[in-house]
């Protein structure tokens, strides 16, 4: 199945923001508190709360970043 293309921007955000949200919230959780057997439930629980702010925040800004990115390279 294909999504069209006019949903892109919003399918980039929301990936990018999972797979960051993820990544980021493992680490400093890992970091904070270790790996132990209630890791997988504090990590999932703290991807909960935090993707739906870095979902529309990635998508809000990404094209700024892009626009940005195109001006200060050659």
């Amino acid at each position: 199945m294909k999504i069209p293309a006019r949903y892109a921007p919003i399918l980039f955000g929301a990936v990018l923001s999972a797979i960051m949200v993820g990544i980021v919230s493992a680490f400093v959780l890992a970091i904070n508190q270790g790996i132990d057997q209630d890791f997988l439930t504090r990590w999932v629980r703290s991807c909960a709360t935090t993707w739906p702010v870095a979902f529309p925040t990635v998508t809000i800004i990404a094209p700024w970043v892009r626009r940005f990115v195109a001006r200060v390279t050659v």
